[in-house]
């Protein structure tokens, strides 16, 4: 992090984001069940850290990250359940994006739903994702 704390940074205390999401191919993810963990994938393990998003965050990332992709689930975490493993860090275009340091357990999974491409090409989240 760059010698910032946690508070620095702009830890989970100073935001009103307690759920956090995870955009993952629909085979992945099933991967992540059969073996009871997610402890990454791709840019994930390149970075160190599991990518994840806020709600207000999520659907620029699947249009910068994931254009185009059907196979799609988005995964819904309970960022209070994570632990010191999840931070607030500096990302695209300075804002504070979660990451988090070490595997995502399945117990903390609040909810995994499809991530379907609408007419327009861009994905279709819930209503609740904002």
């Amino acid at each position: 992090m760059l010698g910032m704390t946690e508070q620095e940074a702009g830890g989970p205390e100073d935001h009103d984001m307690t759920t956090v999401y995870k955009i993952i191919a629909a085979d992945l993810w099933q991967a992540a069940e059969d073996n009871g963990v997610f402890a990454g994938a791709g840019i994930d393990l390149n970075d160190g850290f599991i990518d994840l998003s806020t709600g207000a965050q999520a659907r620029r990332t699947a249009q910068l990250y994931f254009a185009g992709q059907d196979n799609l689930v988005l995964v819904a975490a309970d960022g209070a359940r994570l632990g010191d493993a999840l931070k607030y860090e500096p990302s695209r275009d300075g804002d504070l994006f979660p990451h988090l340091y070490g595997p995502l357990p399945l117990a903390a999974v609040l909810s995994v739903r499809r991530l379907p491409l609408g007419r327009d090409g861009n994905h279709i989240f819930p209503d609740d994702v904002t």
